[in-house]
């Protein structure tokens, strides 16, 4: 591994699922040369490729949504693009809400959304039944819908953006681990590799669950903890009709048509950090319950297979994206919390505009990690 690695780059990226792939293509499609992307494993192994594959703008936080909408734009156009197909299925996402308090703050979002341009709205119990012909409605109050909303294949997305990276010229190199950074007087001078150095200025982190050990490189906190999240798919189910993205959003209880099939997840509030990625029985139960007051229908149904995932969480359960105050030419994008896939398009460009020193579309200063130190949390409403 060693003879092929560069002796020096312009800008090295730790992590190669999609916030890494797209930010090394808007850097070299920036003219950025010599930019090169390590990770541990195959590109996209990592978070991305155990991802349901949402792909929403139905968030509370305001830069959320600006994020969300650029990549819902640049999702929409991908295969003509980049020249990959990413199966990209628009049938909307569906919110189902339980309480009085989840409908008023839902309302707020919406009206939130609609001034950013989502074409969010507030649904009835009825219609939120004909958007989700197979849900149970005992309970529900009321619902959020967006036609726009749908979900894609992370992989794909994964290997269109590496694919026109490599043509304009960036170094893709899977299965190279980062093992460490090399600061001398707070400047970056290297980052070490299994298979050698690789002499450098400048590092963008975009390690997903992985991140917080990148920071200690360099000595600082990435508030970023792994967290088990599994998915199950069903085995075929017949005369499927067509439906939403549905997410129950008391239980997080989630749903979507996956070919013949549905994928459907949960979180468990029991789980505990930590890099696991076996499957476990223990979060069953509580699936089952959530599905037979909300999916009824589904409770006959056998489950074909199913992959455990890593979440990277932060304290507000917001994105980590900026430029370490106390090292030179380090920019990080992490922790998202289970929404990082969704807006990698977005802050793939949010990056190249922190390496090129030029003002991102969105102003992302929020998301500093220091934010946690001055108390400034600013929690996301919509996670599930």
């Amino acid at each position: 591994m060693g003879r092929d690695l560069p002796p020096r780059a312009s800008v090295v990226i730790i992590g190669g699922g999609a916030m890494g792939v797209s930010s090394a293509y808007a850097l070299a499609a920036a003219g950025v040369s010599d930019v090169v992307l390590i990770d541990k494993g195959p590109l996209g192994s990592g978070s991305t490729s155990k991802a349901a594959g949402g792909v929403r703008a139905q968030f509370s936080d305001r830069v959320n949504i600006e994020l969300a909408v650029r990549s819902l734009e640049t999702f929409e156009t991908f295969a003509e693009r980049f020249g990959q197909e990413i199966d990209l299925h628009k049938p909307g996402y569906l919110f189902l809400l339980d309480s009085p308090g989840s409908v008023a703050e839902f309302e707020k979002n919406v009206a939130i959304q609609n001034d950013l341009g989502v074409p969010s709205r507030m649904v009835t119990v009825r219609e939120a039944k004909e958007l989700s012909p197979l849900i149970g409605t005992d309970g529900l109050l009321a619902a959020a819908y967006s036609p726009t909303d749908g979900h894609c294949t992370p992989e794909s997305v994964v290997l269109g953006y590496a694919g026109a990276a490599r043509r304009l010229g960036a170094r893709l190199l899977p299965n190279c681990a980062a093992t460490g950074i090399e600061v001398v007087d707070g400047r970056i001078v290297a980052v070490r590799t299994e298979g050698g150095r690789i002499e450098t200025d400048t590092v963008i982190c975009a390690a997903g669950a992985w991140s917080r050990p990148v920071g200690e490189w360099v000595g600082i906190d990435l508030p970023v903890t792994p967290l088990r999240r599994q998915v199950l798919v069903t085995e075929p189910v017949a005369d499927l009709p067509p439906m939403a993205f549905t997410i129950d959003f008391g239980t997080t209880f989630y749903f979507h048509r996956e070919g013949p099939g549905l994928l459907l997840g949960m979180s468990d509030p029991d789980e505990t950090p930590g890099f696991k990625l076996d499957r476990s029985d223990a979060w069953l139960p509580r699936l089952g319950e959530a599905m037979a007051r909300r999916a009824p229908a589904l409770m006959e149904t056998g489950i074909a297979t199913g992959w455990a995932g890593l979440y990277e969480v932060t304290p507000d359960h917001n994105a980590l994206i900026g430029t370490a105050r106390d090292v030179d030419r380090f920019i990080y994008a992490t922790g998202f919390s289970g929404h990082g896939f969704l807006m990698s398009p977005a802050v793939g460009e949010v990056v190249r505009d922190l390496y090129l020193d030029r003002t991102p579309f969105v102003d992302v200063t929020g998301f500093d990690a220091g934010r946690f130190a001055l108390s400034g949390a600013r929690p996301e409403i919509n996670i599930v």
